[in-house]
């Protein structure tokens, strides 16, 4: 550690992090004393930290909920994190653009011209997406989830004026790709559903509250990701094949999902295998590539190949006369 002020600010970080620290642990890990380690605890509580001590046999320290805190106090590595998190606000899809902007002018002027000078130097031009998201609609929907309470809306057009609002077990917030998702149980329908945040029109709290089921396979991102695939629990799609493009692995490669794997077979030739939700659509995907190809396997893609063949030959010879 360079100095009593860097250690004090790691210690600070440290005691952020998690609830309870034994006095032997923070030790080791600033590669100090303990009776130094009671020293910068000391300095901090001065500084108006209130900074508890444990009992027991090891003693401990712990950071108070609901500290006064004084000015800010980052390393470069958390001043970079915050400026980038600042920074890219705008495409995550909820709408605080202005607000992420001013956040950052009031964090950089409570910083040291060192600290400044680092923020200062992160450029990123974010553009937001085609959706954004309410943040008293984001804050209102994960404080249901928190506090296990049933939620009732209306989800923009797919709701007609004649149909009551939905009710649902809120279970977790999701981002991806730059929406907000709700991942709940719809006691109703008796299955898991995802539902948009940007298409929410929360109605009054129902003030009921539920016993949070668990979500299968455990992990939230991953249940959603695996919904949007067509799968059931893993992060996988369901109908996964390989063909042979007669064109050249670079002209494929920009064009080909982060799941997809591509082999290069030479100058005119590559391999790639990828997946979709059906067989059909995955024929589709891989005609996409508007070049000739072979189909390796398995037998549903070639079939599926036949399928799209015989649908797209039928489109082009039907006459459709519109009123």
């Amino acid at each position: 550690m360079s100095g009593p002020s860097s250690r004090m600010l790691a210690l600070l970080s440290l005691l952020q992090v998690r609830r309870d620290w034994p006095g032997g642990v923070l030790a080791e890990r600033l590669d100090v004393s303990p009776r130094t380690v009671r020293r910068d605890v000391d300095r901090l509580r001065e500084l108006g930290y209130r900074v508890e001590a444990l009992k027991g046999p090891a003693g401990g320290y712990r950071l108070s909920a609901g500290s006064e805190l004084p000015p800010l106090l980052f390393d470069d590595e958390q001043a970079v994190a915050i400026a980038l998190a600042l920074a890219v606000a705008p495409a995550s899809g909820a709408d605080i653009a202005e607000s992420a902007v001013r956040a950052l002018a009031a964090v950089r002027q409570v910083m040291p011209a060192r600290l400044r000078h680092r923020i200062d130097a992160v450029e990123v031009i974010s553009t937001p997406g085609a959706t954004t998201v309410d943040p008293e609609v984001l804050v209102a929907v994960s404080d249901a989830v928190r506090t296990h309470q049933v939620l009732r809306f209306d989800h923009g057009a797919d709701d007609q004026q004649d149909r009551p609002p939905r009710r649902v077990e809120p279970l977790a917030v999701v981002a991806r790709n730059g929406r907000w998702y709700l991942l709940a149980w719809d006691p109703d329908a008796a299955d898991w559903r995802t539902y948009r945040l940007d298409r929410m029109h929360l109605e009054v709290p129902t003030g009921r509250h539920f016993r949070p089921r668990p979500i299968p396979g455990g992990d939230p991102a991953t249940f959603v990701a695996a919904r949007f695939k067509g799968s059931d629990v893993v992060d996988a799609w369901p109908c996964t094949g390989s063909v042979v493009l007669h064109v050249p692995a670079r002209q494929v490669a920009p064009y080909l999902e982060p799941d997809a794997d591509l082999e290069d077979l030479g100058t005119d030739r590559c391999r790639i295998t990828l997946g979709s939700w059906s067989w059909t659509a995955l024929a589709a995907k891989v005609a996409g590539f508007d070049a000739v190809f072979d189909v390796l396997g398995p037998p549903e893609l070639r079939d599926a190949t036949r399928t799209l063949a015989d649908r797209l030959s039928a489109a082009s010879e039907a006459v459709i006369k519109l009123p």
